[in-house]
C-alpha cells in the first residue's frame, strides 16, 4: 500500500463515513461502538505497514478493519467489570457475620432478657426455662415439677405476659 493509497483510504473513509457507520451499527448493534471503531480505524491507518499490491476492494477493506477494531474493543472491554457488576459482586461478598455494633446490641438484648427472666418468681422462671430453653413438653414439665399440665400452661402464659410487660421497659 503506497502513501497515495493510504490517502485514498482516508478519503474513502471520510466520504462514506455515514454509510460505514450505518453498516457497522447494524452489524454491531451499537452506534457508540460503531463511531469508536471508525475513529480507531482512522487512527490505525497510520499504523498499517505498506503492502506490495493495490487493494481490490478498499471499502470492504475499511469495513473489515473497522469490524476487527470493534471486536478487539469488545474483547478488551469484556475483561473489565461494569460498575453495576462490581456492585453486585460486592453485595455477594459481604460477610454475613454480624459486625461489632450488631454483636454489642445483641449482647445488650440478651442481658435485658436475662434481667426480665430473673424478675419472675422462681417456679415460673424454672417452668419457663424448662419449656422454652430445654424444650420440654408441657406434660414432661408437669411431671418434672409435680404439677398439672394445665398449671404449666398457666405459668407459661404468665411468664410470657411478664416478658412482654417488662421487656418493653428494658428497651427504653
Amino acid at each position: 500500500m503506497s502513501a497515495n493509497s493510504l490517502g485514498a483510504l482516508r478519503e474513502l473513509l471520510t466520504q462514506r463515513y455515514d454509510e460505514f457507520k450505518r453498516r457497522l451499527t447494524w452489524r454491531l448493534g451499537s452506534v457508540e461502538l460503531a463511531s469508536d471503531a471508525l475513529h480507531d480505524t482512522w487512527v490505525r491507518l497510520d499504523e498499517r505497514k505498506e503492502s506490495s499490491g493495490p487493494l481490490a476492494n478498499p471499502a470492504a477493506y475499511l469495513m473489515r478493519m473497522a469490524v476487527n477494531v470493534a471486536l478487539d474493543r469488545i474483547e478488551r472491554d469484556g475483561r473489565y467489570m461494569s460498575a453495576d457488576d462490581m456492585g453486585a459482586l460486592m453485595d455477594e461478598l459481604v460477610d454475613p457475620a454480624p459486625g461489632p455494633d450488631e454483636v454489642a446490641a445483641a449482647r445488650d438484648e440478651i442481658e435485658a432478657l436475662v434481667r426480665v427472666i430473673d424478675g419472675m418468681p422462681p417456679r415460673r422462671r424454672a417452668i419457663f426455662l424448662a419449656v422454652r430453653v430445654d424444650e420440654l413438653s408441657n406434660q414432661a414439665a408437669a411431671a418434672r415439677f409435680g404439677v398439672s399440665a394445665r398449671l404449666i400452661g398457666l405459668e407459661l402464659k404468665r411468664a410470657h405476659e411478664h416478658c412482654m410487660a417488662h421487656g418493653n421497659r428494658e428497651k427504653k
